[in-house]
């Protein structure tokens, strides 16, 4: 026991300057970003949102905790499933600093292959997504005035917010609205990779069997069973592949580990339900042992 609190405080540690930094990016997008903006740029099902949206999420230095807030006010502004499976696979997986320090620990070849690979992951994921008619079962209903909705011109009367009424309110969101919608599932989330981290002998199961292609079955197990970050586990991906792991079988765990938290497992079946879930994990599964195979190939030339 005491070694799963000092784990879960360890995750948490790690963690919480992301999410102070996911939410507070959120406050901003639900206060600041105009609904028609994001319903221009995410609200379709084409694949030119997608692309926006995995772009972006590629860019920005924000883990899969991070990313999740961010996610939710997306969709409660109106963008797509697709596009926001997309932020969700893009956001964690890689970003600025997570390629200088892979160019710097695993060369330039696994840093420029694993950033394109994270966009073309991405875009993947989005346009299955697309494919999906599901709507979200949690999004926030519109609130609006009914006398602008009679005369368009009656909005002009509003008093229009100050900068410290924007602030607040963004604040408020961030902080507090937000929380409420999905802190529960991001609690239980911690508390079950503590759980898996402390009790769950993986240890052993890494000497014995990355060797050969069952390494690609465990990045995938492992990658989703556990939390991992794109930029802090280079240095454990250079030590496996030097121990004996298939570089290809790597390169899946890279992909695939930063993206699944018990926590975005939890936000997306709550939000989206079990089907929704399960396509992103099944599509994530296959896209990151497909794309790691790829490499796997390039390597050998």
């Amino acid at each position: 026991m005491t070694n799963f609190i000092h784990i879960f405080f360890h995750y948490l540690v790690e963690i919480a300057p992301a999410l102070a930094i996911g939410f507070l990016i959120s406050g901003f997008v639900h206060e600041i970003v105009p609904e028609n903006i994001i319903l221009k740029y995410l609200g379709n099902r084409g694949i030119r949102p997608i692309l926006y949206s995995t772009l972006i999420g590629a860019l920005l230095p924000v883990c899969c905790w991070g990313s999740l807030p961010i996610a939710i006010s997306f969709y409660k502004k109106g963008a797509k499933l697709g596009p926001v499976l997309a932020f969700l696979v893009a956001t964690p997986a890689t970003s600025i600093s997570a390629f200088l320090v892979a160019y710097t620990v695993l060369g330039p070849v696994f840093a420029i292959y694993i950033f394109i690979a994270v966009i073309i992951m991405g875009l993947f994921i989005g346009l299955i997504g697309n494919m999906l008619n599901v709507e979200p079962k949690n999004r926030g209903e519109e609130i609006s005035c009914p006398h602008c909705k009679a005369d368009p011109g009656h909005a002009l009367t509003h008093k229009k917010k100050t900068f410290n009424d924007r602030a607040v309110s963004a604040l408020k969101y961030a902080f507090f609205e937000l929380p409420k919608e999905i802190g529960l599932e991001l609690l239980i989330g911690l508390v079950l990779a503590a759980a898996v981290a402390t009790f769950v002998p993986l240890g052993n199961l890494v000497k014995i069997y990355l060797g050969g292609w069952f390494g690609y079955v465990f990045s995938v197990v492992f990658g989703i069973m556990t939390y991992l970050c794109s930029t802090a586990s280079v240095p454990l991906i250079d030590s496996l592949i030097k121990q004996g792991m298939l570089p290809g079988a790597a390169m899946t765990l890279l992909l695939i580990g930063p993206v699944t938290s018990y926590g975005t497992i939890l936000v997306l079946k709550k939000e989206y339900g079990l089907k929704v879930l399960a396509v992103f994990l099944a599509g994530l599964a296959a896209a990151s042992v497909l794309l790691g195979i790829g490499f796997g190939f390039i390597r050998t030339f």
